[in-house]
């Protein structure tokens, strides 16, 4: 939708040279923007069965947590490794240079439970493919991820949907890295 994608401001050269930042923290100031945003999530999901929202941190909570509100249903936080105190499995996704981790607790996906998973951004889809995976391991199932922008020409909802399965929806796009 061009009103949100308007609304992301773009920083060059962050976090270095030749990257094209699309800053979400611009659209979340925005009340427009904001409402807009959830507002298209709920119409999409309203009655698609889900039974719980995954978000993966830290942005995919703002966006997970308001959207689980509004469709009536719970809200998973996905986090960095070593953040969530009870029993957690963790899965490990690869960076641009190295890996790491994320967790989710063992009680909080139970067999059947059909989840969406938000986050502000999809690029490569390591860390999706990671929170998609965990849940999986919990026998949930995954109906969709949802974001608010998909970068592409960066192959990441592609791989997602070649690798496991799962189609991934995107309120707006932009071209390049």
């Amino acid at each position: 939708m061009s009103i949100i994608k308007s609304k992301i401001r773009t920083i060059p050269d962050y976090p270095k040279p030749g990257i094209l930042f699309r800053d979400i923290t611009s659209l979340l100031l925005d009340p427009e923007g904001l409402s807009l945003s959830i507002g298209m999530f709920v119409n999409r999901y309203q009655n698609q069965g889900i039974t719980k929202v995954a978000g993966i941190e830290a942005r995919g909570f703002i966006f997970g947590a308001a959207l689980a509100f509004q469709l009536g249903v719970g809200f998973v936080p996905i986090r960095k490794k070593g953040k969530l105190p009870g029993e957690t499995i963790s899965q490990e996704y690869i960076l641009e240079y190295g890996t790491d981790h994320i967790e989710i607790h063992k009680d909080a996906v139970h067999p059947g439970d059909k989840f969406l998973i938000l986050d502000d951004l999809i690029a490569t889809g390591g860390t999706l493919a990671a929170a998609i995976q965990l849940i999986q391991k919990l026998n949930g199932k995954v109906h969709e991820a949802g974001v608010i922008v998909d970068l592409p020409d960066l192959g990441g909802s592609a791989k997602i949907k070649k690798d496991l399965g799962v189609e991934v929806y995107s309120i707006c796009q932009f071209e390049g890295h």
